[in-house]
């Protein structure tokens, strides 16, 4: 395989042909934005009419080499990449088909099919939310998957990286933190700033708290902008924060995240009760319902860490604005419906 293209104007024809393992004559880039890492979206002429997908959505490391080496040194990249080539194929939840996956240092490519073939829907600024039926549904995916998952020797079997431990990032983290409330002192939310402020002073015991309970594969990171809609179906996105923890991670920052936020007021309870029940169902962890609402509240903690890199300049300036500002709104609404700076303070130590 030749050297993974750092700019999407590097899928030449000879580089797609390597990757699909078919002659490609020509490549379109149809649509390209930057975010956290590129996208784009590309069509696709072959020698033979026919051989391949027409449109392909690619995913791309940053271009600008310091945001490549900061989203290198989390392992975004090689974790997607990872996921894509060992787990997706056996899975249960819904996630678009893979044509290619690697990398390598700091790069990495995805070639993955493109949902807006299918018809499926994206809320690429969070304008709308998953509705309380859909995301009844996407929780008892979810349940399915975590239950299978609990095993060690499963996940072992199918993706042995997970057993690889991963820096923790929060100290870093904290330090970015505290640049981003200072330099928007006044302009924050009560909620928003006390649990930034908290997480400056406990960073690592936030850390432990977010994946502290039983164990499982989770997605990580199942906001709006990492789901699609197809029919009544909520499937699963960018899966590069994918790892071992607990499964009140998901669920939880699925809730407060990607849920209507008035579905989620009105049907929180209902929609973590089926959750449980369902996990229960397929075999997994008997979770009650006040142990998985005592950890939703303290999960919902995380949305400040989640989003507080949309008040950084270099975010503000990107592609993914919109988005950022939309879950900036998301978060703070769950910090005060769910009285989260209460749940923290009688949890810290």
């Amino acid at each position: 395989m030749q050297t993974l293209p750092v700019d999407a104007n590097d899928l030449t024809p000879e580089w797609m042909s390597a990757a699909l393992g078919t002659d490609v004559t020509g490549v379109e880039l149809l649509d390209h934005a930057f975010a956290t890492n590129q996208r784009a979206r590309v069509g696709i002429t072959y020698a033979t009419h026919g051989a391949g997908p027409a449109t392909l959505f690619v995913k791309l490391a940053p271009i600008d080499p310091a945001h490549r080496e900061m989203i290198g040194a989390t392992g975004m990249g090689e974790r997607e990449a990872q996921f894509y080539s060992d787990v997706a194929p056996t899975v249960n939840v819904l996630v678009p088909g893979c044509s290619f996956a690697a990398s390598a240092d700091d790069r990495f490519v995805l070639l993955l099919e493109d949902l807006a073939t299918r018809g499926a829907r994206f809320a690429s600024n969070g304008e709308w939310g998953i509705d309380a039926d859909a995301a009844a549904s996407a929780l008892e995916d979810l349940a399915v998957f975590h239950a299978r998952f609990e095993d060690a020797a499963e996940r072992d079997r199918v993706a042995p990286w997970l057993a690889t431990s991963r820096p923790s990032m929060s100290e870093a983290t904290a330090g970015l933190m505290r640049w981003v409330l200072d330099e928007n002192a006044g302009k924050l939310g009560d909620d928003y700033t006390e649990i930034g402020e908290l997480y400056v002073q406990h960073h690592a015991w936030f850390d432990e708290v977010w994946h502290a309970g039983p164990a499982t594969y989770v997605h990580g990171d199942t906001h709006i902008g990492n789901v699609f809609v197809e029919g009544a179906r909520v499937g699963f996105l960018d899966w590069g924060l994918s790892r071992v923890s607990t499964h009140l991670r998901d669920v939880s920052y699925f809730l407060t995240m990607s849920v209507d936020v008035d579905d989620r007021r009105a049907h929180q309870h209902d929609l973590l009760q089926g959750y449980v029940d369902a996990l229960r169902a397929a075999g997994g962890t008997d979770i009650s319902f006040d142990e998985a609402w005592a950890a939703h509240r303290l999960q919902a903690s995380y949305t400040v860490v989640a989003t507080f890199l949309a008040y950084m300049p270099s975010y503000a300036s990107s592609d993914g604005v919109g988005l950022g500002n939309a879950l900036l709104a998301r978060a703070d609404a769950a910090l005060a419906d769910l009285e989260v700076v209460d749940a923290v303070r009688a949890a810290l130590p």
